[in-house]
């Protein structure tokens, strides 16, 4: 990955034919620049384009270049005759060879025929030449820049995930459009060779322009929309370009579509069972996105497959009781008897409604028959505010796992798109993703798009274009998808499980789908939708449309289909007569943490205690006289922090404490218990008053610090103080758990 920055090196060189890798100062004698994987000549060149350095020659008598990359030799060529400076002198040299008599070098050697070639161009024939390669290059990169755009994302096909129904006028959705290129529609059958940064040519070098605008269009406006060209890294570029231009890449087998169908089966039939039993019920339903358990599961295998075998999972209610059931795998009967109007609180409380609940289960992965924890987070109403309280819990099992860097451990966000845009603690969370002390090592953000709020057009409920534009202020790829193609959400999700894996940074897939019902079941949306509605009544329910589209292509047959909708509507039935047995509801079935100091492996209430927490004068006194010292050698404290240490060590001396000190014993004390302490939010480290200073600046050495409370005791717990971005709300939450 990445782009080779060499030089191409002639005979008199040595070692002919090499090519190296090369700082650009190399270049500098050509007055050379490499943009996107072109090599820009300016000085004698007067600006012109001779071409991405794509090869490296064999030798001067006949470069590998000369014989498959005839374009761009042929541009080289009329550059060379326009002033010998504009090459290097490799190629000048071998151009020099190019104007030896034909009967020195053969009829059909390359130099002979690109001679004559040449002889029957004029310069300005030339000059069209480099610049309608130039307008491919430009072209391309607009595709990858805004094809997003003009993607068909909206299963109903009535709105512009973008709220813009207005075509970028660089993306030839029109024949007319070439001429933002300055081309042609008789330029659609020329060849042109591709550049370093594209992928569409798969094994090919060279395309049709009529094929690399229908290669660009399979990769960026179909239903998935990529955005990633804001994304700084070059790496990171390539490896979004490859994962979704190359050829034929969303490909799927017959086990993994049949693997699929029935886990949309599953989601699909649960909705449909819960709305037969309970008809008058609230319970925020996933209809219109039942892709997103089978989603949530690609994810989550991909995830596994690549040694995590803890994930903590946190979402609004749209959808919690599927995903409880389908993808946490709790027992149907536990969220059946929730139903129950009779059913009485047992003595540890009454818990939530059953949509705020949570659950945490450890299982084997089917698909990668390794064992892995599952941990959905309870929520209450205020939908985004799980968000950090999620990443916390995340950082802690890290933390305590020594899983430094995300490989075990991870998170997965659910939203809703008017939440994602709307609500602040969202930004909170993303700007605290990537600081050090507060990383997760990435999040998987998954948006529930139903293209409308509560009852808010989304055209009144946010400024942005997408939904999903805050996640650009970390330079999180946003993978845009119609939730009606279940094999392009899948592909989807199985890239951002591995951009996961290999970069740590966040990613987002945006599921645009639609809600099938109002806010929740008892809501009438036609009041303020009329005409999203009288479509979402019309429209055909995805589990149909894959169905029949895999029993005609004859992965599956309509008996197996059948049976299988059998099979799980049989699961529910049951479940559904063994929930009457259930009286009691007992809040230990709906914990998402184990908690063992508060219950049992049964999950039976502990006996609570409280220890006395007296502590001893000497204790005291240790702790005391290491808050009042620098535990360092050499190490130059600034003169009014040595005053503020002297304060204390007359405060000890005195037997007194202020509140300082007194913070200082009470974390301390619980080091030495073994006990972790986590100091976290805006100025924590200095104190915003200028009173803590539990992290010691040297003022010679630049970013050399001291913590003295981690040299209390040589086998003490570690003492963490990190100061955060200044959030008065998120740093809350994520640091909650510790």
């Amino acid at each position: 990955m990445g782009i080779w920055r060499g030089r191409i090196r002639g005979a008199g060189e040595g070692n002919a034919g090499r090519c190296e890798r090369r700082d650009m100062s190399q270049f500098r004698a050509l007055a050379g620049v490499f943009r996107g994987g072109s090599l820009f000549l300016t000085g004698h060149a007067r600006g012109k384009v001779l071409g991405p350095w794509r090869a490296c020659s064999s030798a001067v008598t006949e470069p590998s270049l000369a014989v498959h990359n005839s374009s761009y030799v042929e541009e080289m060529y009329y550059a060379w005759l326009e002033d010998r400076k504009n090459v290097h002198e490799s190629w000048d040299a071998y151009f020099r060879n190019v104007h030896k008599p034909a009967s020195e070098m053969g009829e059909k050697h390359p130099s002979a025929l690109l001679q004559g070639r040449a002889m029957s161009q004029t310069p300005a024939m030339a000059q069209k030449v480099v610049e309608d390669h130039l307008a491919v290059h430009n072209l391309i990169r607009a595709y990858q820049i805004r094809g997003h755009h003009v993607a068909q994302l909206d299963p109903l096909g009535i709105l512009e995930a973008d709220l813009d129904s207005f075509a970028p006028s660089d993306l030839i959705t029109t024949v007319d459009k070439l001429g933002f290129y300055g081309l042609q529609e008789t330029d659609l059958d020329k060849t042109f060779r591709l550049p370093a940064t594209t992928f569409i040519g798969g094994g090919e070098t060279t395309l049709p322009l009529r094929e690399i605008i229908r290669r660009l269009e399979t990769s960026y406006c179909g239903h998935v929309g990529v955005e990633f060209m804001f994304i700084n890294d070059v790496e990171q570029c390539q490896w979004i370009r490859q994962k979704f231009e190359t050829p034929r890449v969303m490909q799927f087998t017959s086990a993994e579509k049949r693997t699929l169908l029935a886990r949309l089966i599953r989601s699909t039939r649960f909705e449909d069972f819960l709305a037969r039993k309970w008809s008058s019920e609230k319970r925020f339903g996933l209809e219109g996105c039942e892709v997103l358990i089978p989603a949530l599961k690609m994810i989550i295998d991909k995830s596994s497959a690549a040694g995590v075998d803890c994930v903590i999972m946190g979402m609004p209610h749209r959808g919690r009781l599927n995903v409880l059931a389908n993808v946490v795998r709790k027992d149907l009967d536990q969220i059946f008897c929730q139903f129950d109007p009779k059913l009485e609180a047992a003595d540890e409380g009454s818990g939530d409604v059953k949509y705020h609940l949570g659950m945490y289960h450890e299982r084997i992965n089917r698909e990668t028959d390794k064992y892995i924890t599952l941990s959905l987070m309870a929520n209450p109403s205020h939908l985004e505010a799980v968000d950090p309280v999620v990443q916390g819990k995340t950082k802690a099992e890290q933390f305590y796992r020594g899983d430094t860097e995300g490989k075990k451990v991870m998170s997965i966000l659910m939203h809703g798109d008017a939440a994602f845009a709307g609500q602040g603690v969202v930004y909170e969370t993303f700007h605290l993703s990537e600081l050090p002390s507060y990383t997760t090592q990435g999040t998987i953000h998954v948006v529930v798009n139903n293209q409308i709020g509560f009852t808010t057009d989304p055209r009144m409920a946010r400024s942005s274009p997408y939904p999903t534009d805050v996640a650009r202020v970390v330079n999180a790829p946003i993978f845009h998808v119609n939730a009606d193609d279940p094999e392009a959400v899948m592909y989807v999700c199985r890239v951002a499980a591995e951009w996961r894996a290999t970069f740590n940074k966040d990613v987002v897939i945006d599921l645009v789908c639609y809600r099938r019902f109002g806010h929740n079941e008892m809501d009438e949306p036609m009041f303020t939708q009329p005409l999203m509605y009288k479509q979402i009544r019309r429209q055909e329910h995805v589990l149909k449309k894959y169905s029949d589209k895999l029993i005609s292509q004859g992965v599956v047959t309509l008996q197996e289909f059948e049976e299988e909708v059998a099979k799980y509507d049989k699961i529910c039935e049951e479940a559904y007569t063994s929930s009457k047995d259930e009286k009691i509801l007992h809040i230990r079935h709906w914990l998402d943490s184990p908690w063992p100091d508060f219950f049992t492996k049964e999950g039976e209430p502990r006996s609570m205690s409280c220890p006395s927490t007296g502590l001893g004068e000497e204790l005291l006194q240790h702790i005391g006289q290491i808050a009042s010292t620098v535990p360092i050698e050499d190490f130059a404290i600034h003169a009014g922090v040595s005053r503020i240490l002297r304060g204390r060590d007359d405060l000890l001396k005195k037997r007194q404490v202020d509140w300082a000190l007194a913070e200082y014993m009470a974390f301390g004390s619980l080091l030495k218990e073994g006990i972790h302490v986590r100091l976290s939010g805006q100025d924590v480290e200095r104190g915003t008053f200028s009173h803590r200073h539990h992290v010691l600046h040297d003022q010679e050495v630049d970013k050399r610090i001291c913590v003295p409370m981690n040299h209390l005791w040589q086998n003490q717990a570690p003492y963490t103080v990190c100061n955060s971005s200044l959030s008065e709300y998120g740093v809350l939450d994520i640091s909650f758990p510790f």
